[in-house]
């Protein structure tokens, strides 16, 4: 028996199954038929709330043909001690994928060691790979390939932006975050993305960062669960996305926020409801990008060796 396709991290894949994996999210939007999913079945896992990443994975199975069984980590004896190990194994006699949304990364991980169907990173509090994809999709509809391009991410140095780290590993674009100096990326994360040729620049200034940039990314300033959002907020003030910091990126900079945004806090309406923002397109294309994902986890797309 092969070995499952899991989708835990975007460096975690070559180049050329990213851009496959964005071929066919494009060619299915566009309308191609797909039914990777037929006669399958997709168990959701959520430690955390969601509303973009249920609704999205859960019509992705309908749309591919299959169903979708939304569990709750309250209501499963995992919330009750059965560990993550067990309950891999279990799932894998049920369904044919399993997508989890939690915490720590290390439960993904290790749901990922037991399972014998492949498992999605639906969000850690590392990662959040199937963002990232959407993203990427988004920005390339509206002003072509990603490589070569600079985005800058203003803000706290989150989940997201960790993954957008991978994708300047992966799909070569120039990555400038723009974070204080005590919410900055770990040295490690940086010297391995370098190491590979990834273009990834810190700045404390978020107008530096923002200068001539093609895409400017932000995200919340306190995630769910975290425990120091009084003192994060003082941080991230300076750090707002309004429309004088906009003005500094290239003419034509998109603007992207994964949602759910808190106007007046991380961003401004003006700018998140301006001309310049794409976050309903984005947010969109994460149905799109999640059944190629499944496609690719079903052996429906090719898979490469890791470079």
């Amino acid at each position: 028996m092969s070995e499952p396709r899991h989708f835990l991290d975007l460096d975690r894949l070559s180049t050329g199954e990213l851009r496959r994996i964005l071929d066919h999210a494009r060619a299915l939007k566009a309308g191609a038929p797909g039914r990777a999913l037929a006669g399958r079945t997709l168990a959701m896992i959520f430690e955390k709330p969601s509303t973009r990443t249920r609704v999205s994975f859960e019509v992705a199975a309908q749309q591919l043909g299959g169903h979708a069984v939304v569990l709750n980590a309250r209501d499963m004896q995992l919330g009750r001690g059965e560990t993550i190990a067990d309950t891999a194994r279990v799932l894998s006699r049920y369904v044919h994928a399993i997508t989890l949304r939690t915490d720590h990364h290390a439960k993904l991980l290790e749901l990922a060691a037991h399972a014998t169907v492949p498992v999605i990173n639906a969000l850690t509090d590392a990662s959040h790979p199937c963002q990232i994809l959407a993203d990427v999709l988004t920005f390339e509809e509206h002003r072509g390939p990603v490589a070569g391009r600079i985005v800058a991410w203003v803000g706290d140095f989150n989940n997201v932006a960790r993954s957008w780290v991978h994708a300047a590993m992966r799909l070569g674009c120039i990555l400038h975050v723009a974070c204080p100096p005590e919410l900055t990326p770990e040295p490690e994360l940086l010297a391995r993305a370098r190491a590979e040729g990834a273009r990834v620049e810190v700045f404390a200034e978020p107008a530096a960062a923002v200068r001539g940039a093609h895409l400017v990314v932000t995200d919340t300033w306190v995630s769910m669960g975290d425990a120091d959002g009084a003192r994060k907020r003082r941080l991230l003030e300076p750090y707002r996305v309004d429309a004088r910091l906009m003005e500094l990126a290239a003419a034509d900079a998109l603007f992207m926020h994964c949602l759910p945004a808190h106007r007046g806090e991380e961003v401004t309406a003006e700018v998140i409801d301006g001309p310049r923002s794409v976050v309903f397109d984005e947010a969109e294309n994460r149905l799109h990008v999640q059944k190629a994902i499944l496609a690719w986890c079903l052996g429906e797309i090719g898979a490469d060796p890791m470079p």
